[in-house]
């Protein structure tokens, strides 16, 4: 090492750090610690002796002429450059890495080389300051990391790689992408493999780029990818769903795609429940025989069969049925029978399967399709109440006064066969021929006209019972969307459908009083229940049944939103003291939470959880019925919205004033259950809530909930 110095004299080689890479020059003068240096470049500077790298030399003369030096200075730089590519960087850490915490560039290279030249020295300087993973450079010595701090850094350089080749690669193509999608220009084709690239990203960046589209069309929140996306967005509009539209201008997402879902962890489809096959196919057999399902079970004999003829009505295209029931005259009163399907006989509550399920927690009907709680062979088939097939069943037998009073309820576990599954269209033409004196119909509610009859009879006078108890009821149509076709080709159509308005609250009020009866029964016998609530003061004169926009707008004004508690309070809207939602156990995880409750005192004379337990549990459910909400309210509203867009603003539509103030006025359009405002100034300065009004609608953006009143006239 005899050509090493310790201080920079004039023909000395010395390196320094500029601009992050090692630079060569050679002192030509030095002055108290102030150094002047030739650079390759024939240049000068000037550099404070502070500034150089531990690993000065060799000496030259210092008579050198300025082309001798530079060519000296080549030679070193080649020489060294040439030695560092050829040094094992891992090697060196790995000899060093437990033996040192820190060493100078001298020591690294003595452990490779026998005399090591300050070009050997200048040589591991630079490898080791290339290597920043596994080496830090702290003057005069490199700190060696340990393993896992390797393992740290080299997870957070790749990390920041990828993130600056998505920042370089990708803010241009979203840039593209947003043109597509406002339909400035058409997508260029992808390159074929081996062609040039031209406007399109490098296959990873690509990659990446569509997991930050996803994950910022899931959850516009997140902080995962929040720097990313505002630098990658950087001078694009700020509107809402950006990430969804660039990817359906991608083609990675359809036309009209359904993020809802996604923001709620929903899966759609039949497929989600794959990887619990085995115990979905054993669920399944015990479904369609549960006798025998329970006899392996070593529990012979515990489920009684019922053979009355229950009937269910639902609506045509219902495929998960599961309530039924059975009325009969029982003196002045009536003894009902409710059969509510039964998967928690056999659930599995905790397993794989239950926790899928819970994290769905509703089915989700939808114009494009339904999406089921349960896999479909369960929840449509096994377990679902099938004319002719025997099933599973809690039977809900209650016993109803004349005034419409609820008496004793008595509760079990059965096994039935449905005699039929009705419709509500063939259901209300029996009805109707009854109301009128006219000879019955023929179809299949025919034969069960008699129990039709009992049946209505007792809905009208449990809502007449529950009106006098404070009962709020919304009498509104719900409109029926229909989609045709496929893609950007969907067409939209909204309007009012068949209601069979009697057939319809025959069974909306046998569910309602199935539920009251079991809240009761739970009460008298300790049993914790999930309940629905809305606890809320109303005046006494909002009870009863109300038909117009402007008389249920302000009356819902007054109700707060009911929620699933643990303890049991009122149901003011029901016109309950105590309501306990069990009739959907196919369709609402709450439903089949309350019916395994049931089931487990029947089973072991205890409820399967306390109230406790139930209220860990509901802070689960919770989050996830919320989710299916906001799937369940927003989607059919942007069919709606599309539906109107579509038609175009010169249309105009039927409506009624709901609410005024001095700046907007809203408007209730029935028949397409839609509410939308306008500016006041639109309307005649007579309005006022109740006022029937033609509107003409436009600046419809279905994507962004948006939607105005462009004219409004009084109706003729």
């Amino acid at each position: 090492m005899s050509d090493c110095v310790r201080y920079p004299a004039p023909g000395c080689v010395v390196e320094y750090m500029e601009g992050n890479a090692v630079q060569i020059a050679l002192v030509t003068e030095e002055v108290g610690g102030r150094l002047r240096l030739l650079l390759p470049n024939r240049r000068e500077t000037r550099l404070n002796s502070s500034r150089l790298l531990p690993w000065i030399g060799p000496m030259h003369g210092a008579d050198m002429g300025r082309e001798d030096a530079v060519r000296v200075l080549e030679a070193h730089r080649k020489t060294r450059e040439d030695m560092a590519a050829q040094i094992p960087v891992m090697d060196v850490w790995e000899l060093a890495q437990g033996e040192v915490e820190a060493a100078p560039a001298s020591w690294f290279a003595e452990l490779f080389e026998s005399d090591p030249t300050t070009d050997h020295m200048a040589a591991y300087g630079r490898a080791l300051l290339a290597c920043k993973s596994h080496f830090r450079f702290q003057p005069p010595d490199f700190q060696v990391f340990s393993a896992d701090m390797v393992e740290k850094r080299m997870a957070e350089e790749k990390i920041r790689l990828e993130r600056e080749s998505l920042i370089a690669g990708g803010a241009a193509f979203l840039r593209l992408l947003w043109d597509v999608a406002c339909r400035k220009r058409e997508l260029p084709q992808p390159p074929r493999e081996g062609a040039a690239l031209g406007e399109w990203p490098p296959q990873e960046v690509a990659e990446r780029l569509e997991e930050v589209l996803f994950s910022r069309m899931i959850d516009p929140e997140s902080q995962e990818w929040e720097n990313i996306w505002r630098t990658l967005s950087k001078g694009m509009p700020d509107v809402p769903h950006l990430p969804l539209q660039l990817l359906v201008a991608w083609g990675k997402v359809p036309p009209h795609y359904n993020f809802w879902l996604d923001r709620a962890g929903y899966a759609s489809g039949d497929t989600w429940w794959q990887a619990c096959a085995d115990e979905v196919e054993s669920l399944a057999a015990a479904g369609r025989a549960p006798l025998a399902a329970l006899a392996r079970n070593g529990q012979e004999g515990s489920l009684d069969v019922c053979d009355l003829p229950c009937i269910s009505i639902d609506s045509a295209t219902t495929r998960d049925v599961d309530d039924a029931f059975h009325v009969e005259a029982e003196g002045d009163g009536w003894a009902l029978t409710l059969m509510l399907a039964c998967p928690s006989l056999f659930w599995n509550f905790g397993g794989p399967l239950d926790k899928m399920v819970l994290h769905r927690g509703t089915s989700i009907y939808l114009p494009e399709g339904d999406c089921h709680m349960l896999p479909e062979v369960l929840g449509t088939d096994a377990y679902s109440l099938l004319a002719g097939q025997t099933r599973p069943a809690l039977s809900v037998l209650v016993h109803v006064a004349a005034d419409g009073t609820l008496g004793e309820c008595e509760i079990s576990v059965v096994q039935v066969s449905l005699a039929a599954n009705l419709t509500y269209v063939d259901s209300q033409a029996v009805l109707d021929a009854q109301a009128a004196g006219e000879p019955l119909p023929q179809n299949a509610a025919t034969p069960y006209a008699e129990q039709l009859r009992l049946g209505l009879e007792l809905a009208r006078q449990r809502q007449t019972a529950r009106i006098a108890d404070g009962a709020v009821i919304m009498d509104r149509p719900d409109p029926v969307i229909r989609l045709e076709g496929e893609g950007a080709e969907v067409r939209v159509e909204v309007g009012l459908d068949y209601q069979a308005s009697d057939a319809q609250m025959l069974v909306a009020e046998m569910m309602i009083l199935a539920s009251a009866a079991v809240a009761q029964w739970a009460a008298d016998h300790g049993v914790g229940m999930l309940h629905r609530v809305q606890d809320v003061a109303l005046p006494r004169e909002y009870a009863g049944i109300w038909t117009t926009p402007q008389d249920m707008t302000r009356i819902m004004r007054a109700l707060t939103p009911s929620g699933l508690e643990v303890q049991a309070r009122p149901h003011a809207a029901l016109g309950l003291a105590r309501y306990t939602p069990v009739t959907s156990p196919l369709r609402r995880y709450p439903d089949l939470v309350n019916e395994e409750q049931l089931v487990h005192f029947f089973r072991t004379g205890a409820p399967r959880w306390t109230e406790t337990e139930l209220t860990d549990l509901l802070n689960v459910l919770s989050p996830a019925l919320d989710a299916a909400g906001q799937v369940q309210r927003f989607r059919p509203r942007y069919w709606k919205l599309l539906f109107f867009r579509q038609k175009g603003d010169k249309v105009w539509w039927n409506g009624v004033i709901t609410e005024e103030n001095d700046a907007f006025i809203t408007v209730s359009l029935p028949d397409q259950g839609m509410f939308v405002r306008g500016k006041r100034r639109l309307f005649d300065e007579r309005s006022h809530p109740g006022l029937a009004v033609d509107v003409r609608i436009g600046k419809v953006q279905p994507l962004y909930n948006e939607i105005m009143i462009l004219e409004a006239v009084t109706a003729g």
